[in-house]
């Protein structure tokens, strides 16, 4: 009787941790209740292109207001760029190549600015991810939803983060944005329209175009993403890469150490 019960709190107590270890993340997911689009596939995480576009998007409109005090310049050598050119278009604050990506932002007038600091984006794709979808997934759809909102401080809000402090610092480029609710009905078991259920939809609407037309903004949008994914682990690529020989490694010592073992264990039976 006592082993039951011993081994019917230990079920519970792993069944609290699980809950508590799935709390965040249905928190995260369920932030906003919006569906996340994907990242675009053919962006791919070693494309160089798309990666220094990304940085090049990130030193001019993000890194203004927001550091990524955990990544140095002269990790962008990784993806094909060189002292020169990282120093001609990419540093706009007299810093060093070896130095960290830091802006000179006051954090209490970005408070009083913006209601919060600016958060550090050098792992905001990490931290991000969710049960909804991946880090990058969230960035994509989030810098895709800003619409127009006057009641807010700013000017703007978002539809995958409500009420954020951020205002839409690439609306030029992609224009402005309103949201649109509209009312559809969802038709139940029975079928019959009169059984409908009521439906609000959201959605969104260009009121006024930008310099990009929305297929331009949605890849210009995927590269910054990609270059913040990027940021948030720069051995990525080299880590799998060697994770590759590793095994392959293993796989022959495997056999040199079968081979010696069957040589060791041939004459025992």
């Amino acid at each position: 009787m006592k082993l039951a019960m011993v081994k019917l709190t230990m079920v519970k107590l792993a069944m609290g941790l699980l809950l508590l270890a799935l709390a965040p993340l249905g928190a995260v997911a369920s932030e906003a209740g919006v569906e996340l689009d994907r990242m675009p596939s053919d962006v791919h995480p070693n494309d160089p292109a798309s990666l220094q576009r990304g940085a090049q998007v990130f030193m001019n409109y993000c890194a203004g207001c927001h550091n990524a005090s955990y990544m140095r310049y002269n990790r962008l050598k990784d993806i094909g760029l060189d002292d020169k050119q990282i120093e001609a278009n990419l540093i706009f604050t007299g810093a060093k190549v070896g130095e960290l990506i830091k802006n000179a932002m006051d954090p209490r007038d970005a408070k009083g600015w913006f209601g919060a600091p600016p958060p550090d984006l050098t792992v905001i794709a990490r931290s991000r991810a969710s049960g909804a979808g991946s880090g990058a997934d969230w960035l994509y759809t989030y810098l895709r939803s800003f619409y127009r909102d006057p009641s807010r401080p700013t000017g703007w809000n978002n539809l995958v983060f409500p009420n954020v402090g951020m205002p839409h610092v690439l609306y030029g480029l992609q224009g402005q944005q309103v949201l649109a609710t509209e009312v559809q009905m969802l038709p139940r078991r029975g079928g019959k329209k009169e059984d409908a259920l009521p439906v609000e939809v959201h959605k969104l609407t260009v009121e006024k175009p930008g310099s990009m037309s929305a297929a331009e903004y949605d890849r210009l949008v995927a590269d910054l993403v990609n270059f913040l994914v990027y940021m948030g682990e720069p051995a990525q690529q080299s880590r799998r890469q060697l994770g590759l020989y590793v095994l392959i490694f293993l796989g022959v010592l495997f056999g040199f150490a079968y081979a010696l073992k069957k040589e060791f264990w041939k004459d025992v039976h």
